[in-house]
This record gives C-alpha cells, structure tokens and sequence, in this order.
C-alpha cells in the first residue's frame, strides 16, 4: 500500500530497488484504472529512465534522482471466498481479455439499467482496456485490428452515455470525434456528440450532428425532434437571463 524510508519501526530487511519508480507508476496507473504501461514504449527499463524526465509524481521523481534503501508496508484490506475474485484486465492473459470482454460487456449493461452509472462506465472502461490492450499487438488497419476496433465502438458509446449522465461532455465529444473519424455512418456516434454540443452550448456544431442523425436514420426524426425543441427552450431561457443580467449596463 505504501512506502516509507527505512526508518520505520519494526522494519524489515530493506532492499535497494533500483527501477522501483517506474513499478510504483504502474501500480498507481492501475490503482486509477489505466493502463500500467501507459506512457511507456518498448524499450528496456534504463532507456524508460532517460526518456521521460518526470514519472508525473514528485516523490517518485525524488526517489528516483536519489535512490534509497525501501520498506513495504502492506495493509490487507479485505479477504474473497474462494472464486469470487476478479482479475483486474491488465493482469489477464490475451485469452482471458477475449473470454472476459462479453462478462464485462454484460455487468455493466445490468449495473446500467439499476442506474449505478459510475459502476456501469467503470466496467465498459474495462472491457475497453482489455480490448485496446490487444488492438495494440495488431498492425493499425489489419483484419485483426478493425475487427477489434468494432467490438470497441459499442462498448466506447455505452461509456459516452454514461458520461452524459454523469455530464462530462468533452469526454463525450472527444470519444465521439474519434469513432467517426473512423465511422463516419455512426448515428449513435452523431447523436450523443449532438447532445453534448447541445450542453455546452455549441449549437451549430449540435444542430449539424443531429442533421446528419437524420440524413442517416429518418426514422429517429421524433427523438431529434425533441432535442432540438428542448435546445431552443434552453437558448430562450438563456436570452432572457442574459437580458436581465446585463439591463442597462450601456446605458449607464
């Protein structure tokens, strides 16, 4: 759980681990949820070392520039029946992602519909960093690779929905740009960037994307229908807060 100079009470015998930091980056990465190999290329652990400058934590950085003898404290913090744990995804093997993803996929379909979002975008999450983790042995544009992309795609707007709901819409745009950038028939795609542009007021950019829902699926004319009315009812309610904000501020 931690670590402490060798000064600690009770300590045992300390050991000099010299790439120490770089294995504390990986176990805080997933302690967040990320990827532990996020930022790191291949190449061996001394050349990681010399290439980045800054681990992204100060006392890692310290400990890096100046390296010193380590005790591990560890805390048990809770005990599992037997078959009841669950691999965290980065420490499963490609087999296991593979057999894991539609177990994953299920789980937070189910946390969704109790409306435990957070619970439901933290599994899609997962079942996308199993997926991302074995496009990346893939050549970028092979048959293995799209093939993995599109098992990605359902599983990445599942997670844009739940962040709507949670209104984090740059995740949205971002995550939504990117399928289409790929997918430029997406409607799922469109609509969920449409709603997020709707939210932080980019109305242009949300009346193109819902167009394009349109263009593509006239039968969700209804649903689009009341975006756009519920869009207008906000920019009216806006003018007038706007006018009443700024009442006289050039008369004076």
């Amino acid at each position: 759980r931690g670590v402490a100079p060798a000064q600690r009470r009770l300590p045992l015998t300390p050991q000099h681990v010299v790439l120490y930091p770089l294995v504390s980056k990986s176990l805080r990465n997933i302690a967040a949820g990320k990827d532990p190999l996020e930022g790191q290329r291949h190449c061996c652990s001394i050349a990681q070392l010399h290439e980045h400058y800054s681990l992204g934590y100060p006392d890692l950085d310290e400990l890096q520039k100046n390296p010193q003898p380590l005790i591990f404290d560890i805390e048990v913090l809770k005990v599992e029946a037997p078959g009841s744990y669950q691999q965290d995804p980065w420490a499963m093997t490609d087999e296991e992602k593979l057999q894991a993803v539609p177990l994953i996929h299920k789980e937070g379909n189910e946390l969704y519909r109790q409306g435990k979002v957070q619970e439901a975008a933290a599994k899609y999450y997962d079942a996308i960093a199993c997926l991302k983790n074995l496009q990346m042995k893939e050549q970028p544009g092979s048959p293995d690779w799209i093939e993995l992309d599109q098992k990605i795609t359902p599983l990445l707007l599942n997670y844009c929905q739940c962040k709507l709901q949670c209104e984090e819409y740059y995740e949205v745009l971002d995550h939504c740009s990117s399928i289409l950038n790929k997918y430029e028939d997406n409607v799922k795609a469109y609509f969920k960037r449409g709603k997020a542009h709707a939210a932080v007021w980019n109305v242009a950019e949300a009346q193109a994307d819902f167009a394009k829902v349109l263009a593509l699926d006239p039968s969700l004319r209804p649903v689009v229908s009341k975006e756009l009315r519920s869009l207008e009812a906000r920019l009216r309610e806006k003018d007038a807060e706007d006018k009443i904000r700024f009442k006289g501020i050039f008369s004076q």
